[in-house]
């Protein structure tokens, strides 16, 4: 019982932080493509 807890926790955190570094990638993508096709930074 434990060691299936566990592995769902772990396996919750390792979603989590795979999500958190895809919204980090995927903003600086958009801002560079922003950048590029209106020669300014992106609205906040």
């Amino acid at each position: 019982m434990t060691n299936e807890l566990t592995k769902r926790l772990l396996y919750s955190g390792l979603l989590a932080g795979l999500g958190a570094l895809a919204s980090i990638a995927t903003t600086k993508v958009a801002a560079t493509i922003w950048r590029r096709a209106f020669g300014e930074d992106p609205p906040e």
